[in-house]
């Protein structure tokens, strides 16, 4: 179903914002934290060779939707995808579990911002900043969608811009161009193994890749503001086409210079590699200026997740799966209800860092990354079944505005790559958690949908026999 005529939805989302969007979803604390955490792990060339395969893996995945979401532009597409092409049970699951990873991921999100805020400011609460960034962001959020889109691009821009340079600038420590602070030789590639090619094992990578994942998270925003694009068959593709290119500039040749001027030693997550690695170069200010980076960069992805969440409350009360409350639009198109519970949510995962934002913080990217990869995978299972059920109805493969190349090589693959990662976190005991949450939390989904549609029906033969 097409929101484009339903009353009080806005198609005010242009390429720019979407692709913006999409930016702004990904480039969060996945990359400018977690990273380190990965680096720790797998060591530096595990952890190129990590995001390498993520990159192609949410490459693969984002070419599935491309088809779904141009020939089915919907707000919440992802559930209803699934509903429709494997089942209304899985449907229902994977809306929960979409909001689950957003309103997760705004805890994660709001506590590193707090934990940036302490190197300014030591002596205040982490909790305390968190809150108050949390305030923030239901404010852009509940105005009109124009606004969030437009103040989305605009905090998207500023860390783009800021990871071009520290590309650039860490490219030139590398190499010897810009000198390391105390006259260090540049380190060229020697950090990549420092330590061994793979200093924890092979499988190391397997087990970091649910990590990954989480920084690539956000990426599927596209098919999320399908049902407030402009012109979703045009803006839609062209904003998948750009997919692989932003994940390989940004994350893996951000990667790539951390993990040259980053020992394997120093990476973790108490402080972001970024403001490590700046330190490292003494470029005066220049950790403070990266840490305001982040801290916007951190923002932005707390926006585009609040949003996210909002928009698969909303499609879930839309399709009467919860209550209708969260369906309401207000006059500016924006589903207030459901954007204040998913803030909600996310405030329950952000009183984590008020005890242990240093060890809870790795296990809410556990959960988040969870839930994502396991949406991933229904995205690429139910492309593989739409396009088997247009061809049998007599759709043309040729008339779709968008089509999923070398299928079904390339939804199969991306279901095995998600898939690969969900095993591999078995053998982590810090990611274990993941499963030990996530997996009771699908059953509790499935039972709840059918124990609600099970008590719907026994309720309508109930009156249709008085």
């Amino acid at each position: 179903m097409d929101n484009e005529n339903k009353p009080g939805f806005q198609r005010k989302m242009q390429a720019r914002h979407v692709i913006m969007l999409s930016l702004g979803g990904v480039i969060g604390t996945g990359l400018f934290l977690s990273s380190g955490y990965t680096i720790q792990q797998a060591g530096p060339f595990g952890t190129i060779l990590s995001y390498l395969i993520g990159a192609l893996a949410v490459y693969l995945v984002m070419l599935c939707l491309g088809e779904l979401s141009v020939h089915m532009p919907e707000t919440g597409a992802f559930h209803t995808y699934a509903a429709r092409y494997i089942g209304p049970g899985t449907g229902y699951t994977v809306a929960w579990l979409y909001w689950l990873t957003w309103t997760v991921a705004l805890g994660s999100e709001f506590t590193a911002a707090g934990l940036l805020m302490q190197r300014w400011f030591p002596t205040i609460e982490v909790w305390i900043w968190s809150a108050l960034f949390a305030i923030v962001i239901l404010f852009v959020n509940v105005l009109t969608v124009r606004f969030f889109a437009e103040s989305e691009f605009w905090f998207s821009a500023i860390k783009v811009l800021a990871i071009v340079v520290f590309i650039i600038v860490g490219a030139g420590a590398m190499f010897g161009i810009i000198p390391m602070e105390n006259s260090q030789p540049a380190p060229l590639f020697g950090n990549f193994v420092s330590a061994g090619w793979f200093p924890n094992g092979a499988f190391a990578i397997v087990m970091t890749m649910l990590a990954v994942n989480f920084a690539f998270s956000g990426t599927e925003l596209i098919g999320i503001a399908a049902g407030e694009t402009v012109d979703p068959k045009k803006t839609i593709p062209k904003a998948i086409r750009t997919t692989l290119w932003r994940l390989i500039i940004f994350f893996v040749g951000t990667i790539v210079v951390l993990s040259a001027l980053l020992p394997m030693a120093e990476a973790g997550v108490t402080e972001s590699p970024f403001v490590t690695v700046f330190e490292k170069i003494g470029v005066p200010y220049a950790a403070d200026i990266m840490n305001v980076v982040i801290l916007t960069a951190i923002l932005s992805a707390a926006n585009s997740g609040l949003y996210a969440s909002s928009r698969m409350l909303w499609s879930l009360a839309d399709k009467k799966t919860v209550s209708p409350v969260f369906a309401k639009l207000n006059g500016k198109g924006v589903p207030v209800n459901a954007v204040i519970f998913s803030m909600a949510g996310g405030g329950l995962a952000l009183l984590s860092s008020i005890f242990a934002p240093n060890t809870v913080y790795i296990a809410l990217v556990s959960i988040s990354g969870l839930a994502v990869v396991v949406v991933w995978m229904s995205i690429s299972l139910s492309q593989l079944l739409f396009r088997r059920q247009y061809i049998r109805e007599g759709g043309l493969v040729k008339d779709l505005a968008y089509v999923t190349p070398w299928y079904p090589v390339v939804p199969i693959a991306s279901f095995l790559l998600c898939l690969a990662s969900l095993i591999g976190i078995a053998f982590d005991p810090t990611q274990r958690i993941a499963l030990y949450c996530g997996i009771p939390f699908i059953l509790l989904c499935y039972g709840t949908y059918y124990l609600t549609q099970y008590l719907q029906k026994r309720g309508t033969a109930d009156v249709d026999s008085i």
